[in-house]
């Protein structure tokens, strides 16, 4: 996670304020299609970070499993990353 780090940790940051933001509007019984636009921008951060990180994995830790040469180590990562890429399709 090294490479992406950082910006992960960016993100993560705004989402922390886009959630609190949220919880703020529903306690002041704001428009629920305000709420409603502002969810939707949350969950779209949240898909933004899943993105870095499968990035990383792919790049990192699925690469490195490739070089190494191991079959199973190769099948183990490959597995992995099919498990997270459907995970974060559904």
């Amino acid at each position: 996670m090294k490479a992406n780090k950082q910006r992960a940790l960016d993100r993560l940051s705004r989402l922390e304020g886009q959630v609190r933001g949220v919880a703020k509007m529903v306690e002041s019984d704001r428009y629920c299609m305000d709420i409603l636009a502002q969810t939707a921008a949350i969950r779209s951060a949240v898909l933004g970070v899943e993105r870095l990180v499968l990035e990383n994995h792919a790049e990192h830790c699925v690469e490195s499993a490739i070089a190494s040469g191991d079959p199973e180590e190769q099948r183990a990562k490959f597995d992995e990353l099919i498990g997270l890429l459907q995970k974060a399709s559904r």
